[in-house]
C-alpha cells in the first residue's frame, strides 16, 4: 500500500527515532533466591493500577533474572536518582546470577525482601502476580507493597535516541 505507515520491523531513522521519544525513568530492580541476590538497570516501568497499586516492567526474555520473578516473588525497584551516574554505571554492565551485584554499594536488606540501595531517590517493594510475554520481552506486573522516598530531589528521565534498541 502506498504511504502506509511502517510496520513494527521497519528500521527507518524516523520510526527508531519517535519510539526513542518516549520518555522513562531509569531504575534498578533487585531481586534475590534464596541467600543469592542480583540487580539490573531498568528502564520501561509504569503504574499500571490504582487499587490495588500494581507496576509492570518489561525485561528482554533473556535476562537470566526472569527465572527468579515467578508468581508471588519479591522485588525491589529502585528509582535511580536525577544525576545518579554512578547506579547506571554500576548497575549498566549487567550482572550473572551468581555475581555479587552489590559490593562498594550502600545497602538495606529487611529479611526476605532484596536489597533496597540507599543511594535511590525512592524504591517500591513488589511482588510477581502475573506475566506476560509481549515480543521479544515479558513484562512482570507487580503488586506494589511497600515503598518510600529516600532523598528529595528528582528521579532521572530517560530518553533514547533510537527506540528499537536500548
Amino acid at each position: 500500500m502506498k504511504n502506509a505507515p511502517a510496520g513494527p520491523t521497519d528500521t527507518s531513522e524516523p520510526l527508531s527515532a519517535a519510539l526513542g521519544r518516549i520518555p522513562s525513568g531509569l531504575f534498578v530492580l533487585t531481586a534475590r533466591k534464596g541467600e543469592s541476590e542480583t540487580g539490573m538497570l531498568t528502564s520501561w516501568v509504569q503504574q499500571c493500577s490504582f487499587d490495588p497499586p500494581q507496576i509492570t516492567v518489561a525485561i528482554n526474555k533473556e535476562r537470566k533474572v526472569l527465572e527468579w520473578l515467578t508468581e508471588g516473588t519479591a522485588f525491589v525497584l529502585n528509582v535511580v536518582p536525577e544525576g545518579g551516574k554512578a547506579i547506571v554505571a554500576h548497575f549498566g554492565r549487567g550482572f550473572e546470577l551468581d555475581e555479587p551485584a552489590f559490593e562498594g554499594l550502600e545497602v538495606r536488606r529487611d529479611g526476605e525482601t532484596p536489597p533496597v540501595l540507599l543511594a535511590s531517590h525512592a524504591y517500591l517493594v513488589c511482588r510477581v502476580v502475573e506475566r506476560v510475554e509481549v515480543g521479544d520481552h515479558v513484562l512482570v506486573i507487580g503488586r506494589v507493597t511497600a515503598g518510600g522516598v529516600l532523598h528529595d530531589g528528582k528521579p532521572t528521565v530517560h530518553v533514547r535516541k533510537n527506540g528499537l534498541k536500548y
